[in-house]
């Protein structure tokens, strides 16, 4: 028994009756919004047998990086083995049990093969796609969608989150001006399509338009954050804009309306506060008790399960000042370095390093953390996010050599901004903060 959807893909142990709800989680996914978990929960009571509904459910959930929710990830792999399934469904199953099994980089290998062999197999290249933010490749963020994009065209079902993809893709390649046009495109089509809307503000971040970001993000936002799992994300980007323009009072009016002001244990989210917490301590702002709400939720999202919560985790420990979660976060990453998933070379060859400087920044040891950090800042990459996430690294050492009194090496690092970020007032505050210290 099977099915045949709309692109001519088989879905072994499906009817129409389980399809229905398998298809619209998908395109809840599509556009991260509603309750994909739940569609696809009512499309394997329909149909259990269902292979593609339990692999996608173990995908939703290996993507949460987070202990509680790889294991739900285990289980729908255990669930989907079993099935009678196309060969297409069976790389899927095999992808589903690399990435529960924190091999991230072999589930990414299949999946791309998958899309190489069915371009329209929209769920192997979303899913890819994601593996590779989360690793950080961000040629395969690119490149992933644009061998498959020729088979698409505009009114198929969900083309809006290829282009979305392929914007994203573009702009962590330094390609701003196709990114922005095949994102506002996406917008265009469907405008609660939260990864596009996101793509936009990537390339607004990265080329320092403030002002045309804030118009981006303020022009419909009723559109990306109705029912939206990607708002606080995409409520940070704009807080971003409002924090390189050293507006601080809408960085906490963001932070205490919807960013944090109900508080998550989700890591995603609470990777955003700790974020944007973290460049408000950086440039001595007092958060009050924000760093306590937040280091309290911390620990229920595991430690030592994926370098870059972890990182975000320290970050709230040093602001709310916890030495003990602290240390447990570290001797929790001295055990994942001896593991061997891909988290163990995440963690070693950047997570650990950067989580021992945060915590060297918090005890003033400034030095120590220059120390730590500037080895990593070429591989960084390496334990995933974006390059927007990842410029908090080029903060911290900035911050940490002005504060060190390290002279040449702050304007060193304050030039380089400077030049990659011309028209960001941050960057001139940089540059004037490290030309007073060498005066002095």
């Amino acid at each position: 028994m099977g099915f045949r959807d709309a692109f001519g893909l088989t879905f072994s142990g499906a009817t129409e009756a389980g399809f229905t709800p398998y298809n619209q989680a998908v395109s809840q996914l599509q556009c991260f919004i509603g309750d994909p978990v739940g569609s696809v929960d009512r499309a394997i009571a329909e149909n259990p047998g269902f292979v593609m509904a339990h692999a996608f459910k173990g995908y939703l959930f290996g993507l949460a990086t987070e202990r509680e929710a790889t294991a739900v990830a285990r289980a729908c792999h255990e669930a989907a083995l079993p099935l009678a399934a196309t060969t297409r469904e069976a790389a899927h199953v095999l992808a589903l049990g690399h990435l529960a099994n924190g091999r991230w980089h072999d589930a990414a290998g299949i999946l791309e093969d998958i899309a190489i062999e069915n371009p329209l197999d929209a769920v192997a290249l979303q899913v890819g796609h994601q593996i590779d933010f989360f690793t950080g490749n961000a040629r395969m963020l690119r490149d992933r969608i644009a061998r498959a994009l020729p088979s698409w065209q505009n009114g198929m079902p969900g083309y809006h989150a290829i282009l979305g993809m392929q914007a994203f893709g573009l702009e962590e390649m330094g390609d701003y001006n196709r990114a922005e046009k095949l994102g506002r495109m996406a917008v265009e089509i469907e405008p609660r399509d939260g990864w596009a809307q996101h793509a936009v503000a990537h390339v607004m971040e990265m080329q320092s338009r403030q002002r045309d970001g804030i118009a981006w993000m303020r022009a419909d936002p009723e559109a990306w954050t109705r029912e939206s799992f990607l708002q606080v994300h995409n409520w940070w980007h704009l807080a971003l804009f409002h924090y390189d323009l050293g507006e601080t009072d809408q960085v906490l009016a963001l932070y205490d309306g919807p960013i944090y002001g109900t508080p998550s244990t989700m890591a995603l989210n609470m990777v955003d506060a700790s974020a944007i917490l973290w460049r408000l301590y950086l440039g001595g702002i007092d958060v009050g008790d924000r760093w306590t709400a937040l280091a309290g939720n911390w620990p229920k999202a595991g430690a030592g399960d994926y370098a870059f919560n972890d990182a975000h985790a320290m970050m709230a420990f040093v602001g709310a000042g916890l030495d003990g979660p602290a240390r447990t976060l570290l001797e929790a990453q001295r055990e994942a370095m001896r593991g061997s998933d891909d988290n163990a070379a995440f963690t070693r060859d950047v997570g650990h390093p950067l989580t021992l400087a945060i915590k060297a920044f918090g005890e003033g040891n400034y030095t120590e953390a220059v120390r730590l950090i500037r080895p990593i800042r070429a591989i960084a990459h390496r334990f995933g996010g974006s390059h927007a996430q990842r410029d908090v690294i080029d903060l911290t050492l900035i911050e940490a050599a002005l504060r060190a009194g390290d002279g040449a090496l702050a304007r060193a690092l304050t030039a380089e901004r400077s030049m990659a970020r011309p028209d960001s007032p941050l960057s001139a505050l940089f540059s004037r903060r490290a030309a007073d210290l060498s005066e002095n």
